[in-house]
């Protein structure tokens, strides 16, 4: 397993991370849970990701319950906060000083630690100053419970003053978590060189466009009952992804996978870690031997030839505009 600085910092982290926002507490059970984090362990993973949203807070405990009896120094957590937690309340979401204090404490408590590496706002909070934001997320640094701070999904401009900030308070701001794959690509034309002005890493979520890239699904043919697509509650992202012209194109990338020895899953991998702004790919898992998967060809180069195919066979398709990334925030604090 490869591993990455993240950010302008000296923290390593696998180029794989293992998320659990999908599975823990939600679609499997907690033996299966474990033994996914297990498998990620064996292949070499050291990173793993969750958010107290995630299951409504339970997502954080069975992960926490999985690395229970691992060397805590030779793994690295990451955690978020900004969504809704709790009965729902007003302070019980968003990004003030006192949600954040309440949030970092519950989670530390639901993971079994006594700190997390990586302490992410899963959000911008446009109701909160973000001198008082910053400010909280200092503190908690300075007690000791939280190492980098992190963000997801915010624009270049939030990037840049957030940086501006945690430099004045003299913490480590070190990484954004946005959507990235080659179908959704928004982040390249202005985060990605804003994070690389300012030493700010990408841990990127939905590598595969929430499976899309896979290959599974087909154009003209209604996905299966227990896919993700077969859900009724898909998301706007992937509802765009479902598109038979789309899903035509990603057919296209089959034999470029074949021609470089990849699965469609490791290619899809292989590609946003190409970005050297990417310091890890978020993977998740309902079965253990998907871990493996994933992970067998992460540290793979793709050649340019390759890269140009790709970009050929999905002209059209993807989409690389900026805005999006505000577009899809939230306009006001969740409730």
């Amino acid at each position: 397993m490869e591993h990455r600085y993240l950010g302008n910092s000296g923290l390593k982290v696998s180029a794989i991370t293992y998320g659990n926002w999908l599975t823990h507490g939600s679609q499997v059970e907690n033996d299966v849970a474990r033994a996914c984090v297990r498998a990620a362990l064996d292949a070499g993973i050291t990173s793993f990701d969750t958010a107290d949203v995630y299951a409504n807070t339970v997502a954080e405990s069975v992960l926490g319950e999985a690395l229970a009896g691992e060397r805590r120094e030779s793994v690295e957590i990451f955690t978020k906060v900004y969504w809704v937690t709790g009965p729902g309340g007003p302070n019980d979401s968003g990004l003030s000083r006192k949600h954040i204090m309440e949030s970092i404490n519950g989670s530390l408590r639901r993971l079994g630690t006594d700190y997390v590496d990586l302490y992410q706002a899963h959000r911008y909070d446009v109701e909160t100053p973000l001198e008082e934001t910053m400010q909280a997320f200092a503190d908690i640094v300075r007690a000791g419970k939280a190492l980098y701070i992190g963000v997801s999904e915010w624009t270049a401009e939030q990037l840049r003053a957030g940086h501006a900030l945690a430099r004045e308070l003299g913490f480590p701001f070190v990484s954004n978590q946005p959507q990235y794959s080659m179908l959704y690509r928004v982040i390249e034309p202005e985060v990605v060189p804003a994070s690389e002005e300012l030493g700010i890493s990408q841990i990127v979520w939905s590598p595969m466009a929430q499976g899309v890239l896979s290959g599974k699904y087909l154009p003209g043919q209604a996905p299966a009952a227990d896919t993700r697509a077969g859900h009724d509650d898909l998301s706007g992202s992937m509802r765009a992804f479902m598109k038979d012209e789309t899903l035509a194109a990603v057919q296209h990338l089959r034999p470029i996978a074949d021609d470089a020895g990849l699965s469609m899953a490791q290619l899809a991998i292989a590609w946003v870690l190409q970005n050297p702004n990417v310091a890890s790919a978020l993977v998740g898992a309902s079965r253990p031997e998907q871990v493996a998967h994933n992970v067998a060809d992460a540290s793979v180069v793709l050649a340019p030839e390759i890269l140009t195919r790709i970009d050929d066979a999905l002209a059209g398709v993807y989409t690389r505009d900026p805005s999006l990334t505000e577009r899809r925030a939230p306009k006001q604090r969740p409730s």
